[in-house]
């Protein structure tokens, strides 16, 4: 697992690196926009990847976007990719559909 993805920090420390309140933060997380874990005691973790994607919501947002509108984007980013590795596949196996 790359460190980038590894879940070891907290909301608190997420607020201070994004400049984006604990509130905001949590408000993404109920969007279903950044998917924290949790600790065994409940506390969320998140990766350093995550920073990166509240930064970038954040930035949407500023720019007039609505979380429904980021969440959009993001199901057809991840079907395109889905679509993508499919092909290489399938090309790789040398299968057709």
């Amino acid at each position: 697992m790359d460190y980038k993805d590894k879940k070891v920090i907290s909301i608190g420390i997420m607020s201070e690196l994004t400049g984006l309140s604990e509130r905001q933060i949590r408000y993404y997380e109920e969007r279903k926009l950044v998917f924290p874990e949790r600790s065994k005691g409940g506390t969320r973790k998140f990766s350093f990847a995550d920073v990166e994607r509240l930064v970038e919501i954040a930035n949407k947002m500023e720019d007039g976007m609505q979380t429904f509108e980021i969440r959009k984007q993001e199901v057809k980013k991840s079907d395109v990719r889905d679509k993508m590795l499919r092909g290489q596949l399938n090309a790789a196996f040398k299968m057709r559909k």
